[in-house]
């Protein structure tokens, strides 16, 4: 007679789908998203070794437009905006690196630490609203505010003293950058401290209250228990804002940029968008995109390798 050992035995994969079929459901509309815009296009970089610049008819020249292997990346690199370009996309998101990467997590943490429930909700409530108003909007406030003629910012400036005529900050192509980093900074700040809040809330209890007894004060408890705790998560967000050092929000720097601030406005995408909305050259910018996904990559896999080996963690 055979034995039963007692070990409950696994459901079949059949079951265990129809079991959780609301669920796979969800999974199956994310896959067939990520199918149709992500990986269907894709087809479509074979085009960056092809001379199809100026087609009328794309799918027919995915078929029977000569290739010409790498010419047109080659023509990217020799362009005479080539280092321009460059400077200002990897200056201006190294810049928001160092800076706003690590706002949220601070704004995080010291929300985590405010004790008046109502007055949290409050300082969330006003911090998330900007998240929610599109570049163009928030764009459009933002240049009204900053007019020399009608605004409120340069009048305000002269009576505290910081500058003593007025000044056209989007006439300014020093002043663009910093632009940038304030506005991304208002805009994104609340928003992107909600994963580090989830985050912080999942720490158990019992950490704080040890280190509490132990004589640990707030800075303390923050330094050796927070920060550590969260040390995955932001690993993690991290590396992809690394891999993202060429991209750059597109609406964001658009609405902004103006022929008098083009010199340190002009960035990767809005090139893109340039040459090949306006200018035709499908070829040609779908070779710089391929190029700056390339970049994007070879970054994404060398942090996630320095990672794992300097902090034993990286993105999977």
């Amino acid at each position: 007679m055979q034995q039963t050992t007692g070990v409950p035995r696994k459901p079949s994969l059949p079951s265990r789908l129809l079991k959780q079929w609301e669920i796979q459901l969800m999974a199956l509309c994310g896959i067939v998203f990520i199918l149709v815009f992500c990986y269907l296009p894709m087809f479509g970089i074979v085009i960056a070794f092809k001379k199809a610049d100026y087609s009328v008819n794309l799918m027919k020249s995915l078929s029977e437009a000569p290739w010409v292997g790498w010419a047109y990346f080659k023509e990217f690199i020799n362009d005479y905006q080539f280092r321009d370009i460059l400077f200002n996309t990897i200056g201006l998101n190294l810049l928001q690196l160092v800076i706003n990467f690590p706002a949220p997590i601070i704004f995080a943490i010291l929300i985590n630490e405010i004790a008046n429930k109502r007055y949290k909700r409050f300082v969330q409530s006003i911090t998330y609203f900007p998240h929610f108003i599109s570049w163009i909007v928030f764009g459009g406030i933002v240049i009204n505010m900053l007019s020399v003629e009608s605004g409120m910012v340069v009048p305000l400036l002269m009576k505290l003293g910081i500058i003593d005529e007025p000044v056209s900050f989007l006439g300014e192509a020093g002043a663009f950058w910093g632009l940038i980093i304030i506005t991304s900074l208002i805009k994104g700040l609340g928003w992107g401290s909600i994963i580090y809040l989830a985050a912080i809330t999942s720490i158990d209890p019992t950490l704080y209250e040890a280190a509490t007894i132990d004589g640990a004060g707030r800075f303390r408890r923050i330094w050796h228990i927070t920060i550590p705790s969260i040390s995955g998560t932001i690993i993690v967000f991290f590396l992809l804002s690394v891999s993202n050092l060429l991209n750059s929000s597109f609406d964001h720097i658009w609405v902004f940029q103006n022929p008098l601030n083009l010199e340190r406005s002009e960035v990767i995408d809005t090139f893109v968008y340039k040459m090949g909305i306006t200018q035709m050259r499908y070829s040609y910018t779908t070779a710089v995109g391929l190029f700056k996904s390339a970049v994007a990559l070879i970054l994404l896999v060398t942090g996630h390798l320095i990672s794992k080996r300097v902090a034993g963690r990286g993105i999977f």
